[in-house]
């Protein structure tokens, strides 16, 4: 296949966002879906996680970073067209299942370069910086259907010391992270629950939601829950979320991703960022077991990096980025591009991957076909003012076996 740049599923029947739901998610009752977001703070360089091998001047233009088809440098297959940075093997391994769709040259409305900006416009939904005080998806929770709220004390969870900006607002969300701090004994824990329960009965509801939450996460303290490991939190989440009551979605998020210098292809920082990220998504996977096949994961950043190296052999804040979506409930085993090209002339500003793909229109997908949140929710509450970021066509009953189509 020869991958031309109006390749496109975003006006085909099956879209980006096309998700294949199981029977057993779709009867009446508390629904078993779920969803994960994990944000990669910093800028993931796109081009080098997912590399266009077959762009004509993708190597010249990536003099010094690019991966290849083949050789020392060679990337993992995705497509005659794309390919994976070889720390992703858990994705590869994903996209072969369909289980993994690949989103390219895509962003935001925020076209600047601030770190803080971008991570703003991304965890709000709004169209610019500082727009609004609480998080998309904390508003798409307040609008998922009954069956999937009932019965649940928290409809999310952070894995983190604070509520991260995406999860701000009216719907209830709690928060978990590893304390660096040594466990307290079982008896000064009974002695404070005696306590609280007699003065303050608020404090008492919290200890006793805390000690819960630490019981669920605390039989992996031995696998490396205290470092705060981006793979136990992976896992840790994973477990809160394959309780038939639990949270409905959760939050990781991981930092690290603004290589300004000594990227390099292979190894280094970037490489070692990636590998995190794979082998986090592989232990969550493992740790949801049967509800990975309910599951979405998005992988998205706030913005991508320039596309050729700079002075100190790493790479600025530039603009189009890769995201995917992953998980047993996604009909992958695709790319979706609209891809703009790599020559000088192609290039945003003469520099960055320029944006094809809104990024909210993505998200729109994903959470009406699989989480079920009205159209009308999505465009005014969820991310205010985007009617015109539509989502993909497809339904939840989509194929698993669809195809890229020919814009």
């Amino acid at each position: 296949m020869t991958l031309t740049r109006r390749q496109t599923l975003f006006s085909a029947a099956l879209g980006a966002a096309s998700l294949s739901i199981p029977a057993s998610a779709a009867g009446g009752g508390q629904s078993s879906k779920r969803l994960v977001v994990i944000m990669l703070r910093g800028g993931l360089d796109g081009l080098a996680a997912a590399p266009p091998l077959a762009d004509p001047a993708h190597e010249a233009a990536r003099k010094g970073l690019a991966l290849t088809a083949s050789g020392e440098r060679a990337a993992l297959k995705l497509d005659s067209f794309f390919g994976l940075h070889p720390a992703l093997g858990a994705f590869a391994k994903l996209y072969a299942a369909k289980q993994l769709t690949l989103i390219h040259a895509a962003g935001t409305p925020y076209r600047e370069r601030s770190h803080f900006d971008a991570q703003n416009v991304l965890e709000t939904g709004a169209g610019a910086p500082n727009a609004r005080a609480t998080g998309w998806l904390n508003a798409a929770l307040a609008g998922l259907p009954q069956t999937s709220a009932a019965g649940r004390k928290e409809l999310a969870i952070a894995m983190a010391q604070q509520a991260p900006l995406i999860l701000r607002g009216a719907a209830p969300a709690a928060t978990w992270s590893p304390s660096p701090l040594p466990d307290a004994d079982a008896d000064t824990v009974m002695r404070l629950m005696d306590l609280y329960s007699a003065r303050d009965a608020s404090l008492a509801k919290a200890l006793a939601g805390a000690k819960e939450a630490n019981m669920l996460a605390g039989d992996m303290a031995g696998g490396g829950g205290r470092n705060g490991a981006f793979t136990s939190l992976a896992q840790t989440a994973g477990k809160f979320l394959k309780k038939p009551e639990g949270p409905v979605a959760a939050v990781l998020e991981l930092n690290g991703w603004d290589t300004h210098a000594n990227q390099q292809p292979m190894q280094g920082a970037l490489a070692r960022s990636l590998t995190q990220l794979n082998d986090g998504v592989a232990a969550l996977q493992t740790e949801l077991g049967p509800v990975w096949r309910e599951t979405v994961v998005v992988v998205a950043t706030e913005f991508g990096r320039t596309v050729a190296m700079n002075g100190t052999r790493g790479t600025d804040h530039g603009s189009g980025a890769a995201a995917f979506l992953l998980g047993g409930a996604v009909a992958g085993g695709k790319v979706v591009a609209d891809w703009p090209g790599l020559a000088p002339g192609q290039l945003q500003e003469g520099r960055d991957l320029r944006i094809t793909i809104d990024l909210f229109g993505v998200l729109k997908g994903v959470l009406s076909d699989h989480m079920g949140v009205a159209r009308s929710a999505l465009d005014n509450q969820v991310f205010p003012q985007s009617i015109a970021a539509a989502p993909p066509g497809g339904a939840v009953e989509s194929s698993r076996s669809a195809t890229l189509a020919q814009a």
